[in-house]
């Protein structure tokens, strides 16, 4: 992936190397069998886990928590080549979604990345390297540890910048959702749904982040030639390894559809390529095909 000497994004906080406070998600309890769901949910490119731990107690969405963003100092983020990247591509989505909404007669607002170690407070409760990156819609905030991305690898055999970028595309893809309603709407949704209902719901919603986050990757290519040989398949590979279908066989050696919340390898891959052979928003309303 060619990225370097492009502009970075300002949109980003670095709370590595402070604390960012332990203060639960809004002070719900949870049992350990929900935390585990949770985790394992939030981990692999889904919605904030505050979401997912207020879905599964009955709640329409993230717990809100009153406290100073940040749970500690503001400062400029490092400039290593790896926060360069993320910087990077935060801008490159930046770019793309700017000029998309611009198209339609309406103004982008981008969201803020948080890069922390460990845990960090967050409008949707607390944040941690054991949920993976994930999105906050109560903040509009996109939170990661690094350290994730040596876990894709590690896990799932997943490497590449491009496969990165996807990762961060994603979760803008969420925060997309967020401006939209789209977001508001499928939570609103699933609290009067069934888990099976609601768990379908869900499936559509991140199929949809995965196919914006081709739309940015088609945008950004046209623009800025970032694409190289391989950096496709780098994604397709990301797409496939974390399938719910390939997470619970892998997990417990059996699949079960009705429990899927992010949608199967084969579907990730078909609405990602979606987004990225299109480039075209509209081709991305998961909420009214009839398959997926």
């Amino acid at each position: 992936m060619k990225w370097e000497g492009d502009r970075q994004s300002d949109n980003v906080e670095d709370r590595r190397g402070g604390g960012g406070g332990f203060g639960g998600f809004g002070g719900r309890t949870v049992g350990i069998g929900t935390l585990v769901i949770a985790l394992v949910g939030g981990a692999i490119f889904g919605v904030d886990p505050g979401t997912i731990l207020a879905l599964l107690g009955g709640g329409g969405g993230p717990v809100p928590v009153q406290q100073a963003p940040g749970g500690g100092s503001q400062r400029a983020p490092a400039n290593d080549r790896e926060t360069q990247f993320v910087r990077t591509t935060l801008a490159y989505t930046e770019d793309a979604w700017t000029q998309i909404f611009a198209s339609q007669g309406a103004q982008y607002r981008p969201a803020r990345l948080v890069l922390f170690e460990n845990g960090t407070d967050t409008a949707c409760g607390t944040g941690r390297s054991a949920t993976g990156p994930f999105y906050c819609p109560a903040d509009s905030t996109v939170y990661i540890d690094l350290s994730f991305f040596r876990l894709m690898q590690q896990r799932f055999n997943v490497a590449g910048e491009f496969a990165q970028a996807y990762v961060i595309a994603h979760e803008i893809g969420h925060h997309v959702q967020n401006l939209l309603g789209v977001s508001s709407q499928v939570h609103n949704a699933q609290q009067r749904a069934s888990e099976r209902e609601g768990n379908a719901l869900s499936v559509r919603l991140e199929l949809q982040a995965d196919c914006f986050a081709g739309v940015w990757a088609n945008r950004t290519n046209q623009r800025e030639k970032i694409l190289e040989a391989g950096d496709v398949e780098q994604a397709l590979a990301a797409a496939t390894a974390i399938g719910d279908d390939a997470l619970q066989r892998q997990s417990q050696g059996t699949v079960v559809p009705d429990s899927f919340t992010h949608g199967s390898s084969a579907q990730r891959v078909r609405w990602f390529t979606r987004g990225l052979e299109s480039g075209q928003v509209e081709q991305c309303n998961t909420f009214e095909a009839r398959q997926l």
